[in-house]
């Protein structure tokens, strides 16, 4: 299934997609793709819920973020070999784990805005893991498989002067409001035929600046789960940033860094695309 949410901001109602044009709602016997609806495992009941009803075209609807705010966003740096070499960083042995406000989320056409003071705003088109249950001190990946809700795209913005040049503290380049577009929608792990095998790009003002694919990354979405499960408790909806491959700004030469005026578009094959006006 591919999960979705469409209305204003605050207002936005949970529905299934039936094809790329067309949902079905469920706003009327699901209250949103949250905390408690993960938590409940209703989400093995949405597709015959959504059976026998009457599908709606999308339109013009605004597409939020797939999932209501998370409890929590955690983010793995340097998750792929080639976009470490980029940067000039090895190779991490263990993950890089840092946070990321929950606040940043938002739809994935939505405008992101470039924060004040700005000079080095940067781009990340990542996967992104959504948790399916508490879980805390899990056995093995298997385990940790059985927890994973489904995948979105993200796009992992960030602020490269006040990640790194600021007592290399990366939350605070991270989080800055609408840093984290997420969606259009969240694929359930029975529509992916392998998570390790996916495609990944992102254009700036359409010259392609990351292709990659998931099958380069370090650490695998179950390692990573199992992995965070050893350190703190995951809750429903929290959502995984689980790193970008090469191409972002900060690593080419000469760099390149968004200012306003720029239109991003990027996806991931099988999970859908974005496209954010950066507004300076």
């Amino acid at each position: 299934m591919r999960l979705l949410r469409l209305g204003q901001p605050g207002a936005e109602k949970p529905a299934v997609l039936v094809d790329d044009d067309h949902y079905v709602d469920l706003s009327d016997v699901v209250h949103d793709f949250d905390e408690a609806f993960f938590a409940s495992g209703r989400i093995a009941e949405l597709a015959a819920l959504a059976a026998g009803r009457a599908a709606q075209p999308i339109g013009n609807q605004r597409i939020g973020s797939p999932i209501a705010r998370p409890h929590q966003i955690l983010c793995i740096g340097l998750n792929y070999a080639d976009h470490a070499a980029e940067t000039n960083q090895k190779v991490p042995v263990e993950p890089i784990l840092f946070t990321k406000s929950p606040n940043t989320i938002q739809g994935p056409n939505d405008d992101v805005l470039v924060p004040r003071l700005s000079q080095k705003m940067d781009w990340e088109v990542e996967l992104g893991v959504v948790i399916g249950k508490r879980c805390s001190y899990l056995a093995d990946e298997a385990a940790a498989l059985d927890a994973i809700a489904g995948y979105t795209v993200v796009n992992d913005l960030s602020e490269r002067e006040w990640q790194v040049e600021r007592q290399g503290q990366w939350s605070k380049g991270k989080s800055a409001p609408t840093f984290n577009p997420a969606g259009p929608w969240l694929v359930t792990p029975d529509e992916i035929d392998d998570v390790l095998a996916l495609g990944m790009y992102l254009d700036v003002d359409g010259v392609r600046r990351q292709t990659g694919s998931t099958a380069t990354m370090v650490f695998t979405p179950a390692f990573l789960v199992h992995y965070l499960s050893q350190f703190l408790t995951l809750e429903p909806g929290d959502l995984i940033n689980t790193g970008t491959p090469p191409g972002v700004g900060l690593g080419l030469n000469p760099q390149v860094f968004l200012h306003g005026g720029e239109v991003l578009t990027l996806g991931i094959d099988g999970l859908g695309s974005q496209r954010q006006l950066v507004v300076g």
